[in-house]
């Protein structure tokens, strides 16, 4: 895999600063959860490391990757308490050809009901703000 330099400024990062706009699910000294703006499905939550500029899983180090992938499987457990999902999807995309659309490595957290499909990823239209803190707050909940 073609390996790029951390773009500090990438719409993650300013996140991160508080230089961007989000809607918070939870947050720790090492992990920001936050709701997708383009999501995927309804209560779609983006779970992030807030201390590596590691673009891909293969990067990160590894005391971070372990508070990571704790902090989603407890934000994954919260998302299905508070939306009832038939399933979740967890998602993970290293480097753009596998359709990583943001240089800073994140899992996403998409909800799944039985007969209802997904738009495509990074596509269709932005979500209605009040809409995304409902779920974001309905979500927190259940932490």
């Amino acid at each position: 895999m073609q390996r790029v330099a951390y773009d500090r400024n990438n719409i993650f990062g300013k996140i991160i600063r508080g230089e961007a706009p989000s809607v918070v699910v939870y947050q720790d000294d090492d992990v920001l959860s936050f709701m997708d703006v383009f999501p995927q499905a309804p209560g779609h939550t983006l779970v992030i490391a807030k201390r590596s500029q590691a673009i891909t899983l293969l990067e990160i180090e590894p005391e971070l990757l372990q508070k990571l992938i704790a902090a989603t499987q407890r934000i994954a457990q919260a998302v299905d308490r508070a939306l009832n999902p038939d399933g979740i999807m967890l998602m993970q995309l290293s480097g753009a050809a596998a359709g990583m659309t943001v240089g800073h490595l994140h899992f996403h957290i998409i909800p799944r009901w039985d007969g209802k499909a997904i738009k495509g990823h990074a596509h269709g239209q932005m979500a209605d703000l009040a809409e995304l803190k409902d779920q974001a707050a309905r979500i927190a909940a259940q932490l």
